[in-house]
């Protein structure tokens, strides 16, 4: 039966024990009590839930300064982290804390405009003032305690700053009760912003989230102080911290929950689609054609104003050590095994990284200036290396090949990889002497050869980023060398050709990158020549690939006889780098989220041209034309989603490369001669040409079989004045979609849903943006 609201001894049971954590919360308020008082007693919740706000509402007016209104506050935290859930879970109570609760004024006939806040606003304000509350959840700046306690009111939130770094230069003392009482906040916080989970994905990203628009709004006072301290507890975290072997056993860390939260926060509210709205240009200015006086610049989003508003290269400086330093964690090898602590959110830092350069293009340009951009290359190679064969970690898989294709399309990162490469985390790949851009190419083939299925859609984008990059590299390694021609012999069958209507397209990009190489850096590249040149039979067979029915029918028959798409065989892999464990499948039962489909390639990525003097200039699609790889545009996206996993299940057992999904689908005559007359081998060809007939001289004049004799000659030689006209280098970069968008709504919910398990917030609630699957 409803109890009263006014009746406060029933209500205040429920926050007023003293000792609870949010753990016994979650034991003692069982799922199905929730759901049960939601449908058989929905005052009763209500009034729980207004009764909850209130408490929060009175702790931040009056400044908890006594650990009972502490202990209430925080026991009112937890209990709505417990709630909302079961809130958002049912659309006809969904609205409920965006309706203001009737008489919930504060007494007294001036406040009106209280009376009309909403539960939610309430609520939301609230968490951000106890925030920033002295002795609480920050340290008081008072000397004495007698009656001098600040007024949480007139406090300025800007000198309460929980870190030092962006924006700010005093490192408050390290307090663990006070980071304690942040991240129960912060989860509560998080809670609010997860009704974004309980929708199902649309392609309308302008459906925002109403608690992260009101919370980034000018009605948050704290937005600045807040932002500012979420970016910089995490940035300057250490989990190595002073380096003493099996620190993390002994002494509990409050500073990592801390940062995953913050972490966690800072990509929701950062979750806002860049490619419908004005987004600030690198100087700041807004680039929308109908820019008035009236609007304001930027985004309303004041957490993506504000942060793609950073420019002081300090700052740009810090926020990158920091990611860097966290992403290279788990790759962090000691001697005694264990005696470092691994964190475990290295999924959010990367949305977090992405974010930072995607809305801060000053950034992005500050990441590649020098070779700290290799700091996130290394350990990005490592998370795909590491999961090419678990199927629960597709996600991370896309993530890591976005953001290398971001970075590629700037030509510094191409001139970024001829770094050589002398750090040797344990990998599972063949040991090489060379250069950064050797490590991407194998790390790249490893993952072609050796990924499970569902990688397939990337293959595109993979070969993209190695084109994008091949104008600017310097010297492949003969390893590296040896391992694009291998993709290209293994791509090149009649079978794999024939069997889905874009696979040709992989063909076109590895001769593109042969091409750039050939034309731009031949001097230094007579590894990949001499590569080239032995083996030359597959570019003739391309050449000669034939077009009737027949042959197309027989191509496919072989198909049937090798099920492996692509053989591992001669791909001359040689001993793996010591110390490194091969790639594991997950573990059977492992849960893991659904993704929705990503763009493909054509819509992910504009073509762009490096003129003479290196600058970049966009090229206009032509609508009308066949595009460069002969069939019409829309050939690709039609076919196979270029998704990491189809949404739905029954699409998802089906194996990618199979069929495209119009129909059954059948290569004609026709379809092969409209794309081979477009193959870009005249280059090769030419060089064959001239080189094949010398190398043959050599080897019959010498009685010569030693590469090394070959590789010298090759060294010395030239082809200027012998090769075609050099083309112009085409770049493909990322441009900002809406499809891209919700890919990253629902990646970033689901790791935040799978990685919150102590307490379980939304385990076992009705999620609507992405399904919970087991391996």
């Amino acid at each position: 039966q409803p109890v009263e609201a006014t009746d406060d001894a029933f209500w205040d049971q429920f926050w007023a024990d003293t000792a609870t954590s949010v753990q016994d919360v979650f034991a003692l308020v069982p799922a199905a009590e929730i759901r049960a008082v939601r449908e058989e007693s929905p005052s009763n919740l209500a009034t729980l839930c207004y009764k909850a706000v209130e408490k929060l509402v009175q702790g931040a007016e009056s400044g908890c300064h006594t650990e009972k209104e502490r202990q209430i506050v925080l026991n009112c935290c937890r209990l709505l982290t417990r709630i909302l859930p079961y809130i958002f879970e049912d659309p006809d109570w969904r609205g409920f804390f965006w309706s203001t609760v009737p008489g919930a004024g504060r007494g007294g006939g001036d406040e009106d405009d209280e009376n009309a806040r909403p539960l939610a606003e309430s609520l939301l304000l609230a968490v951000a003032d106890l925030l920033f509350c002295p002795d609480f959840t920050v340290q008081s700046h008072r000397r004495s305690t007698v009656d001098t306690a600040e007024d949480i009111h007139s406090i300025d939130s800007c000198e309460y700053i929980w870190e030092a770094g962006v924006g700010f230069a005093h490192s408050p003392q390290p307090n663990y009760i006070h980071d304690l009482n942040r991240t129960e906040l912060l989860k509560l916080l998080l809670t609010c912003f997860s009704e974004a989970m309980y929708l199902p994905p649309s392609s309308d990203s302008s459906n925002t989230n109403p608690w992260v628009q009101f919370f980034c709004s000018t009605e948050n006072r704290h937005a600045l102080p807040l932002f500012t301290s979420l970016l910089n507890v995490v940035c300057a975290y250490d989990p190595v911290g002073y380096g003493i072997p099996y620190n993390h056993l002994l002494f509990s860390d409050y500073r990592e929950p801390l940062v995953e939260e913050a972490a966690q926060v800072l990509i929701v509210t950062l979750d806002y689609d860049s490619s419908t709205s004005s987004s600030p240009t690198v100087d700041g200015t807004t680039t929308g054609t109908a820019m008035d006086d009236v609007d304001p610049p930027g985004p309303d989003n004041l957490f993506v104003n504000y942060l793609s508003r950073i420019h002081r290269e300090e700052d740009f400086q810090f926020i990158l050590k920091g990611v860097a330093r966290l992403l290279s964690n788990p790759l962090v090898q000691t001697y005694l095994p264990n005696s470092a602590k691994k964190i475990q959110f290295h999924q959010e830092l990367l949305v977090l990284f992405w974010k930072l350069c995607d809305f801060n293009k000053k950034f992005l340009f500050f990441v590649l200036k020098s070779s700290d951009v290799l700091d996130i290359l290394v350990p990005i190679l490592y998370f795909l290396n590491d999961a090419r064969a678990d199927q629960s970690r597709v996600g991370l898989m896309h993530i890591g090949v976005f953001i290398l294709l971001l970075l590629s399309g700037e030509r510094n990162f191409g001139v970024r990889l001829n770094k050589p490469y002398s750090v040797r985390v344990p990998m599972d790949i063949p040991v090489f002497t060379g250069t950064h851009a050797d490590l991407l190419i194998i790390v790249f083939h490893k993952i072609i050869t050796s990924g499970h299925q569902r990688l397939q859609p990337l293959f595109d984008c993979l070969l993209t980023i190695v084109v994008n990059v091949s104008p600017y590299l310097k010297s492949l390694s003969m390893v590296a060398a040896n391992k694009l021609l291998h993709l290209l012999e293994a791509f090149s069958t009649t079978w794999f050709l024939f069997s889905a209507v874009q696979n040709h397209h992989l063909v076109f990009f590895l001769l593109e990158v042969f091409n750039n190489i050939i034309q731009y850096q031949f001097d230094g590249n007579s590894n990949l020549v001499y590569a080239v040149i032995r083996k030359r039979n597959v570019f003739h067979q391309l050449a000669n690939l034939p077009t009737d029915s027949q042959s197309i029918q027989k191509g496919l028959q072989r198909k049937k006889k090798t099920p492996e798409p692509i053989s591992r065989t001669n791909s001359q892999d040689g001993v793996s780098m010591e110390g490194s464990r091969p790639a594991a499948p997950a573990e059977p039962g492992t849960l893991k989220t659904s993704l929705v489909a990503t763009p493909g390639i054509d819509k992910l990525t504009e073509k762009s041209q490096v003129s003479e003097d290196g600058t970049m200039r966009s090229l206009e699609p032509e609508s009308s034309q066949p595009s460069p790889e002969g069939n019409p545009p829309s050939a690709v996206s039609d076919g196979e989603p270029w998704s990491g996993e189809a949404s739905h299940p029954r699409r998802d057992r089906r194996r990618i490369s199979s069929a495209s999904s119009i129909g059954q689908w059948n290569p004609t005559p026709d379809w092969v001669m409209s794309w081979k007359s477009k193959l870009p081998l005249q280059t090769i060809m030419r060089l064959l040409q001239v080189l094949v007939p010398q190398v043959e001289k050599i080897c019959i004049d010498k009685g010569l079989t030693d590469e090394s004799e070959i590789l010298k000659f090759l060294q010395h030689g030239t082809l200027v004045g012998l090769l075609p006209v050099p083309h112009p280098i085409l770049i493909r970069k990322y441009q900002a979609n809406s499809g891209t968008a919700m890919w990253f709504r629902t990646y970033m919910w689901g790791v935040i849903y799978l990685r919150n398990v102590d307490p379980p917030i939304w385990y076992d609630t009705d999620v609507k943006l992405f399904e919970i699957q087991r391996v």
